[in-house]
């Protein structure tokens, strides 16, 4: 089998998960985001491992999980705001878990374990936000008693592959002029351009199916995901070649790992969300 093959078969099988699970109901939409956050998270930590680190993948990942569980139940409607305030013990008791563990580079092994919170559960976090007590695009199963709309995040993910194919087409095509050598030498500035291009013709194309704002607002979100999902891409080639790893896994053949698939995420997304949150 060819590389390229691999590549379009999963592909193919990211995206039926991907858009599948955030379309289909609730709850499917819940599990979709857990494990976005337990597969990225892990990467992170075993790839911070690698340099004699040793972050605290277990508490890290649960963290994780009790923050994406509550800003669900937030977003629902069953949890005030001031729910997050449940979570600050989290922090302490990581701390504490520390001086426990007798490692060589304790506060090494801290600052790696909050960043992967920060890195990608708080993004992924902020899904369920954006599409519960929210109308627009129906699920396929509703849920009885639940306001949800996966619109957001379906045109999202619809805008951030639009653009990487774009970008890669575009860029492979006649990419000549490097966008940053020092960090992704395949990159280039033809490549964002086209991508950036097509994107937004998508999002013109698209928006009155999606719902949740205008044809101005989604062009405005894939400007967004265009510039925000580069950089998200280009954080993730710089973590890994300070880390000295190619690919942050092997469970995507052909993609690499999670944070391969869904660095732009972690950067464009919050800046979606926060675009939506001010507008909308």
């Amino acid at each position: 089998m060819t590389n390229f093959v691999r590549r379009a078969i999963t592909g193919a099988c990211i995206v039926i998960f991907v858009l599948g699970g955030l379309w289909l109901h609730p709850i499917s939409f819940f599990l979709v985001g857990a494990v976005m956050i337990a597969g990225t998270q892990r990467e992170y930590y075993i790839m911070v491992r690698g340099t004699g680190v040793r972050p605290q993948l277990v508490t890290g990942i649960i963290s994780g999980f009790l923050l994406y569980f509550t800003s669900t139940i937030v977003a629902i409607g069953w949890l005030p705001w001031e729910g997050f305030l449940v979570l600050i013990p989290v922090i302490s008791i990581i701390m504490v878990i520390e001086l426990f563990r007798n490692v060589e580079r304790p506060f090494d092994s801290l600052a790696h374990t909050f960043f992967s919170i920060l890195y990608t559960a708080v993004p992924f976090s902020l899904f369920p936000l954006a599409a519960f007590n929210h109308t627009g695009l129906s699920s396929l199963v509703p849920m009885e008693g639940i306001v949800f709309s996966p619109g957001i995040l379906i045109g999202f993910f619809l805008l951030l592959w639009t653009n990487d194919t774009a970008a890669y087409l575009v860029g492979s095509s006649i990419g000549r002029h490097r966008l940053w050598e020092r960090i992704s030498p395949k990159k280039s500035w033809e490549g964002f351009f086209g991508g950036l291009v097509l994107t937004v013709l998508v999002a013109c194309l698209f928006s009155g199916w999606l719902g949740v704002t205008d044809t101005k607002g989604w062009m405005i979100i894939a400007v967004i995901i265009s510039v925000a999902g580069t950089f998200g891409d280009l954080l993730e080639s710089m973590l890994k070649r300070s880390l000295g790893f190619k690919d942050s896994g092997t469970i995507m053949p052909g993609h690499g790992g999670f944070l391969d698939r869904f660095d732009s995420v972690v950067v464009a997304f919050p800046l979606v969300y926060l675009y939506l949150a001010m507008t909308v």
